[in-house]
Parts: structure tokens; C-alpha cells; sequence
């Protein structure tokens, strides 16, 4: 005999039961697009957030831009080290063997110490990066705390930490909208709250 085609209320209510989530129910199809379900456990793409922000996109095109024009500056500094590796070269059968080797030296310290600089600019770069996802992180928990309690839920859980969920219970697009509305680009101050009017 067929079997019946089970709902799509049914499996969701289903699979709900099986995520421990209290059953969602015949969602309504004319829903609004950014409307979330009653659920006491919501999920969070991070990455997403922080990639997809106003504030994550001027981050990320300020590290590109700082990592491309250092890497070009690496090209330029490692052909004027060669060219001049060569002439150095070129010198030795001409120079005595004591001012060879002392030049030689000088070389080496030069080197190393243009190393050393660059490598600095690096972790520079890297250190910016960090203070700019620490920046969104400590602007965006108060953000998500709001949308915590605005959803009745108990906890956002990160995305990456669960093996299945419903994609209705995901608030990264409203997450990213909120903090934008808070941060922006990151370019301006945050707007400072107004004092309280005494009782």
C-alpha cells in the first residue's frame, strides 16, 4: 500500500522535536522575509556578520589595501636588494679580501634589518585586524542581547557549533542590519546616549 506523503508542518514540527526547539508549528508562508519564529535557541552565522557589515566590509577593504601595498613594497625592496647584491658582486675581484668581507657584513646587517621591519608591518597589519573584530565584537554583543530578548529566546548559538537547525531560526541578516544601524562603517564615533532628564 502507498505510504502518505508526510506535511510540511509535520516535518518541520518533527524535526523540531528532534532539535529539542519547541515545535514551530504551520509557519506562515506571508510571513515577512526577516520574521523568526518563537524559539527559545536562535543561530548566528559570525562569520557572516562580520564579513557582511558595514563595519566588517571598510575592515576587511582597509587590511586588503594595507596587505597589497606592503606586498608591493616588498617587490620594490627585494629588487633593490638584488640589484644591489649584484654590484656588490661585481666589486669582489677588485677589492680586498678584508674590505670584501666587511662590505659583505654590512650587507647581511642591512638585510636583517629590513627583514625585521617588514615583518613588524606585518604583525602590524594582523594587530589592526584583531582590534577591528574585537571593535565589532564588543559593539555587536550589546546588539545581539536586544535581539536576544526582542525574540523571547535564550540563547544565540553560533552556527558552526551545530550539526542541523532549521534556517528559520537564523538571525544573521537581522543581526547585520542592527549593528549597522549601531556601527556603520565603523568610520564615525558612536553616538553618545542622551542624559536622562531628572524625575
Amino acid at each position: 500500500m502507498a505510504r502518505a506523503a508526510c506535511s510540511p508542518a509535520l516535518r518541520a514540527a518533527v524535526l523540531a522535536l528532534f532539535l529539542g526547539l519547541a515545535p514551530l508549528g504551520a509557519m506562515a508562508q506571508d510571513a515577512a522575509p526577516d520574521a523568526v519564529p518563537e524559539s527559545a535557541v536562535l543561530t548566528l552565522d559570525q562569520d557572516r556578520l562580520f564579513a557582511e557589515s558595514a563595519f566588517g566590509k571598510a575592515a576587511i577593504a582597509r587590511e586588503a589595501e594595507a596587505v597589497s601595498a606592503l606586498a608591493a613594497e616588498n617587490l620594490r625592496i627585494e629588487k633593490e636588494l638584488e640589484a644591489e647584491e649584484r654590484a656588490l658582486t661585481a666589486r669582489r675581484p677588485n677589492t680586498p679580501k678584508e674590505e670584501f668581507a666587511s662590505l659583505a657584513a654590512a650587507f647581511d646587517t642591512k638585510v636583517e634589518r629590513i627583514r625585521t621591519e617588514q615583518d613588524a608591518k606585518s604583525r602590524d597589519i594582523a594587530r589592526a585586524r584583531d582590534v577591528d573584530r574585537q571593535r565589532f565584537l564588543q559593539s555587536a554583543v550589546p546588539v545581539l542581547g536586544d535581539l536576544l530578548a526582542d525574540q523571547s529566546a535564550v540563547a544565540i548559538i553560533d552556527k558552526g557549533a551545530i550539526i542541523l537547525s532549521l534556517s528559520a531560526i537564523d538571525v544573521t541578516d537581522l543581526a547585520i542590519q542592527r549593528v549597522d544601524s549601531v556601527l556603520g562603517d565603523g568610520s564615525a564615533p558612536p553616538l553618545a546616549t542622551a542624559p536622562q532628564p531628572a524625575p
